[in-house]
């Protein structure tokens, strides 16, 4: 036999590429020591029973469990336990189930008994668990940046606080959004004390323009509910508001319902975008137009015009827009009653055109809700403006700040830190670290919400309460705890939480005794009382006549910069999380950095190549050239360019939050520049999917509404043609019991990326960094292509998500050397991950493309340390799911350890398993509802029934595969071309 060199292992078993520098030297450690003899190879990776034992003995250390004394009888070892708890930061909400292993919160999910949200969730949501067991939250309280004991603390607090209300100096309390109605009373009752004291809300992406608006034209100012079920035809202009703006989590079910063909006889909603840059919500719309943000107040002042022109409302001599609006004011007013326009930008005078048009349509009576809203966003821009000029001019004695982070978010953060650095007294409460901590006099770390009692009202009459699931990690305490030990009062939060509920929600509860009505409450998480209904209020014309008023030449002029919010990050709050920083942005694909998004032509004209480093005035940024962006236009995410948040978020891309200056009383999300240089640095763009388009391949199926009426089956003739040609040489598999599948409606599938993350966080999927990023060695086991249409510079988007398609025929199997890879009898293509010795046979021979190899170690390994390196960090895996070694093929297992423990249950229990009793990680948290997962053994189970609908086909069903995944095709809404 030829004797093999080392030469030729290396390139069989293809060992890894190290990059130079101090990550290779560290990842050099990790990797696989191939310099060696075929003998010695063979004595590594043979099949000897003896050599895995000794293997086996070397890497299994001893671990000592200590046993209950006296075991709490709800308590089962490894048996998880689900607390019902609420998830509001300030800006998300989410009514949600934590799971607990062990006393470890390792999973949240949406409460299905909740009214606003049920059981969906968003990426963040399901990503803030890891903050958690975030190793860079503050730990302990200090004074003057030196640790100290909370007596002392309090001691101090307590004295400046007593010395600044005899002096008559202001306090001023600075918070983000409280939606809790026990904190409101607790922080009124602390303000009450004092005799100059200020509680300003603070939003670093304000809505505050929504509220001014309505309370100028309706006499409220609240952020309205949009009842987008109720909706045959939404016009969004500029408002992502399923992606960032206002409460996705509660806006996508609707909006998802109402984008299905088969409804009966409800008209299928039709979607109207204009924007700038090309958001999620813009990539789901059924007709979408760029405009500038220059030219949106003509638009809907046109706009409004038509429609007034035509219902006999009060019209005005302005300027028309660019392009004819007649077709969709008629539509608009064809669809009275039933629909909304919508816009998200902060501007007052915007805002209040919109409300005219919704009122002049008759939206308030059931689509958009003034008198039941939601409680978020609580901010005002002009009582910040006042904070601002107040701390600049010394006006302010003292400062406790909660959960907000004014050195990095508010326009001038320099001015802020040297004001605040001159105030008397300062305080900083904040659960994690940033750019904030450390600058005042007192630092008073907060318990994690998973710490933490604490009760919401979402909407009026709609409350939830949450609950501590783990005893507080550090020596932290809640902000009300604080509160209540400053004002005086000898109680705790969690005394006065229950004391707030037992005196107001009681009495209308109909709950003779309050500990069972508070215990009845605590395990369902949620408490709806009912509210005095009243009527949508009237308009007040004159805010319309000022809003119309000012039209002085806006015309645009050089380059406009858009700031935004992205689906990971969002304001930024919590990028030290290393699952957000690496999770693929829906749109763009990208990761790890914030980049100038152009316009093709606009590149072309500058002369720019993807990942150009450009200068926007002060702001330096890697270009991306963006297809659908405006012309003239260039977007920018925030949340990026921290400098004190951790070792994730640290030095990663660029803070743009000091050029969101103010404006006639509103934050502005951007600005004007011409100053536009082009270097000629490149940087390499963590980018995860390097392909736009289908390449005429029939992979995610599309066709229109007409067509579809027609015939069911346009759009999938595909798979009508293939299922006449299927022959094959393999046997047919029997599945005697199971035949586990998952169906997809690509109608439903919006491409928010929640399944990426909670997949992610249930299957112990590690984050590899930008750099492995660069080198397609990222390791989620869901990606959701985006793909474009053939014209770039006004594409048709549309996402599918992809994972192991669990073939029946899985050309994977049969070419693994050492049966790593194999088919059980309930349909699943299993990994073993003991057998696997990285061959990587079967990621070639997988047309999918879905499977992973883990190159290196990303436990215990110094250049992962983001990534679970530390014990703290462990503490959030999933003991059901192995943590996989380098060097093994992993993949998507249809979450086979929900399976098993939902079959263990209906044994123990002596029955048969339900219909979606079993969800899969990715199923259980779409906000859309489009992934379903079941048994298609069972006829009437609905996977079953939607894999006979006529728009069901399998990824690449040419190749005889016979996958277990099946995807709709998507049904775009043409009927409102006709207008």
């Amino acid at each position: 036999m030829k004797k093999h060199s080392t030469k030729s292992l290396r390139h069989s078993f293809a060992e890894p590429d190290v990059p130079e520098g101090p990550l290779g030297d560290l990842l050099q450690e990790d990797t696989l020591n191939l310099n060696a003899s075929r003998r010695s190879f063979l004595k590594v990776f043979g099949f000897s029973v003896a050599s895995a034992a000794v293997l086996a003995a070397c890497k299994k250390p001893v671990r000592k469990a200590i046993p209950y004394a006296v075991q709490p009888p709800e308590i089962i070892p490894r048996k998880p336990l689900f607390y019902a708890s609420t998830y509001f930061d300030g800006h998300d909400y989410c009514s949600i189930l934590v799971k607990t292993i062990d006393g470890r919160p390792i999973k949240i999910e949406g409460n299905s008994l909740s009214e606003f949200n049920g059981e969906a969730t968003t990426a963040r949501i399901q990503a803030s668990i890891l903050g958690l067991y975030d190793d860079a939250r503050p730990k302990y309280p200090g004074i003057n940046g030196k640790q100290a004991e909370w007596a002392a603390v309090d001691g101090e607090i307590i004295k400046q606080l007593a010395d600044l209300n005899n002096s008559g100096g202001q306090i001023v309390l600075l918070t983000s959004t409280i939606n809790s109605p026990s904190t409101i009373r607790l922080i009124n009752e602390f303000g009450a004390s004092l005799r100059n004291f200020r509680w300003i809300q603070y939003d670093p992406v304000s809505y505050s323009a929504v509220k001014e608006a309505n309370n100028l034209t309706f006499g409220k100012a609240v952020f309205p509910d949009y009842n987008f079920r109720n909706t045959d035809l939404v016009v969004s202009v500029n408002c992502d508001f399923i992606g960032t703006w206002g409460v996705p989590v509660h806006f996508i079910p609707g909006y998802v319902n109402r984008r299905k063909p088969d409804t009966g006889n409800n008209k299928m909603l039709y979607h109207i975008q204009y924007e700038s840059g090309l958001t999620l919500t813009g990539s789901n719309a059924d007709k979408r137009i760029k405009i500038r943000p220059s030219e949106e107040k003509t638009l809907l002042a046109d706009l409004y015009n038509k429609i007034a022109g035509k219902t006999g409302g009060q019209t005005f001599n302005i300027p028309s827009f660019r392009e004819d609006l007649t077709s969709l004011a008629d539509m608009l007013i064809a669809a009275k009653g039933r629909s909304i326009v919508i816009s998200g930008t902060n501007s007052t005078e915007i805002q209040i055109i919109v409300n005219a048009i919704n009122t002049l349509l008759g939206s308030y009576e059931r689509c958009i809700d003034l008198v039941n809203p939601v409680n978020i966003a609580a901010g005002d821009d002009r009582q910040t403006e006042s904070l601002i000029n107040d701390l600049y001019e010394g006006k302010i004695s003292g400062l406790i700040m909660h959960n907000v982070n004014p050195a990095y978010d508010f326009p001038d953060p320099v001015k802020f830190t040297e004001a605040l650095g001159k105030l008397q007294f300062s305080a900083n409460l904040s659960a994690s670290l940033n750019e904030t901590s450390g600058k005042s006099i007192y630092e008073c770390p907060v318990n994690h919400f998973l710490e933490s009692w604490n009760d919401a009202e979402i909407k009026p009459g709609q409350l939830s309460l949450a609950q501590p699931c783990i005893s507080p990690l550090f020596n932290t305490r809640s902000f009300q705890d604080s509160l209540l030990k400053w004002s005086g009062k000898n109680v705790s939060w969690h005394d006065y939480l229950t004391s707030v509920w037992e005196k107001e929600y009681l009495p209308v509860s109909g709950y003779p005794d309050f500990r069972a009505f508070w215990n009845k409450s605590l395990s369902t998480g949620i408490y709806n009382y009912k509210t005095e209904s009243e009527a949508s209020p009237s308009m007040n014309s004159e805010a319309l006549i000022k809003a119309m008023a000012d039209h002085s030449d806006d015309a645009a002029k050089g380059y406009e910069i858009v700031l935004s919010e992205s689906i990971a990050l969002g304001a930024g709050m919590n990028s030290n999380n290393p699952w957000l920083m690496e999770l693929p942005d829906p749109v763009t694909r990208h990761c790890w950095e914030n980049v100038a998004l152009i316009s093709p032509s606009d590149a072309a004209g500058l002369g720019i190549v993807n990942g150009q480093v450009i200068n926007i005035d002060s702001i330096s940024l890697p270009a991306l050239i963006q297809p659908g962006q405006a012309e003239g236009t260039i977007s920018i995410a925030l949340g990026y360019g921290h400098d004190n948040t951790g070792q994730v978020a640290s030095g990663i891309g660029v803070n743009v939050f000091p050029f969101a200056g103010f404006r006639n009383g509103n934050r502005l999300y951007g600005f004007r520049t011409d100053k536009i240089a082009v270097t000629p640095e490149i940087k390499t763009i963590a980018l995860v999917q390097l392909h736009n388009s289908q390449e005429g391949r029939p992979l995610a199926r599309q066709t229109t509404l007409k067509r579809y009426r027609q015939d069911p089956v346009s759009g999938n003739e595909h798979h009508v043609e293939f299922e006449t040609m299927h022959k094959s040489l393999y046997p047919d598999t029997p599945f005697d019991g199971f035949h586990w599948a998952i169906a997809i409606d690509l109608n439903a599938c919006i491409g928010c990326n929640t399944c990426v993350i909670a997949c992610q966080v249930e299957n112990n999927s590690p984050t590899v960094g930008k750099a492995e990023v660069i080198r397609n060695r990222i390791m989620h086991w869901i990606k959701v292509h985006r793909y474009y249409s053939d014209d770039l510079n006004e594409p048709r988007v549309i996402f599918q998500p992809v994972f192991c398609q669990h073939c029946d025929d899985a050309p994977c199997e049969n070419v693994c050397p050492v049966s790593a890879t194999n088919h059980n009898n309930e349909g699943l293509n299993q990994m073993a991950y003991n057998r696997c010795v990285g061959t990587k046979y079967c990621m070639n021979n997988c047309p999918y493309r879905v499977r992973r190899f883990n190159w290196f170690r990303y436990t215990n390994n110094k250049a992962f340390d983001y990534n679970t390196a530390s014990d703290l960090g462990k503490m959030v895996l999933n003991p059901d799911v192995t943590v996989r070694e380098r060097g093994v093929v992993e993949k998507c297992s249809f979450c086979v350890q929900r399976i098993q423990a939902k079959k263990l249950e209906a044994k123990l229990e002596g029955r048969t398993l339900k219909d979606m009793e079993i969800k899969t990680a990715c199923m259980q948290a779409c906000p859309a509802g489009a992934i379903i997962f079941g048994d298609l053994n069972d006829p009437e189970s609905r996977v079953s029934q939607l894999f006979k609908d006529p728009r069901r086909y399998g990824l690449l069903e040419e190749l005889h595969t016979l996958p277990s995944v099946g995807f709709l095709t998507k049904v775009w809404n043409d009927e409102g071309e006709k207008a």
